[in-house]
């Protein structure tokens, strides 16, 4: 799964910043990622893509695009961000973070409401220092799965300027557990975020 989750972040990388144009996917999510028979990853489906050029930062759109789960919530919330490259920053997240935890981002019949939202569950569970239970894994297995998440939350933050960009998503995966940080928690609309005064 990590090398998957790596050959994902280094072909979405390729599209932002590899070609003369800048490509947006803006429909990241499972059924898109295809597996060769080596479980080589290749992004496919490009309906919903947009070129532009790879100095344009700032990116105009009509309507919402994508498959809900896993449309950053710029499209959606005007006010917390410009639409940018950092759509498919957020997919990616929500992707990362359903191949690490082996399971839907977001389950209704959850038997706790805390477990609803699992990005915000499992940032609970590792604010408190509790691993996610895998069954029969080895520490190293562990400590795959702890990158893969921490570098998942930092992809689905709220505001896209606090989201990085693919490179940096890349050198999180590829680098030390022990230099990735904790994000801040991440929320599933704007009003469950804390205000300022707070």
């Amino acid at each position: 799964m990590y090398e998957i989750s790596l050959g994902v972040a280094h072909g979405i990388e390729y599209l932002h910043r590899g070609c003369d144009m800048q490509i947006l996917h803006f429909d990241i999510k499972p059924h898109n990622i295809l597996l060769d028979e080596n479980f080589t990853p290749k992004v496919s489906d490009f309906g919903l893509a947009k070129l532009y050029p790879t100095d344009n930062s700032i990116v105009y759109v009509t309507a919402a695009r994508g498959t809900m789960g896993y449309m950053a919530p710029e499209l959606f919330y005007k006010n917390i961000g410009r639409v940018s490259y950092k759509v498919d920053v957020y997919s990616f997240g929500m992707l990362l973070m359903e191949m690490a935890g082996r399971r839907r981002n977001l389950n209704a019949f959850a038997d706790h409401t805390s477990q609803i939202y699992f990005p915000s569950w499992v940032y609970d569970q590792f604010k408190e220092g509790k691993d996610m239970e895998m069954g029969e894994s080895t520490e190293e297995d562990r400590q795959m799965i702890r990158k893969m998440i921490i570098t998942a939350l930092w992809c689905i933050q709220m505001k896209p300027n606090d989201r990085p960009a693919m490179n940096k998503v890349v050198e999180m995966l590829e680098g030390n557990i022990e230099l990735v940080q904790m994000p801040p928690k991440p929320f599933l609309t704007p009003q469950e975020m804390p205000t300022e005064d707070n």
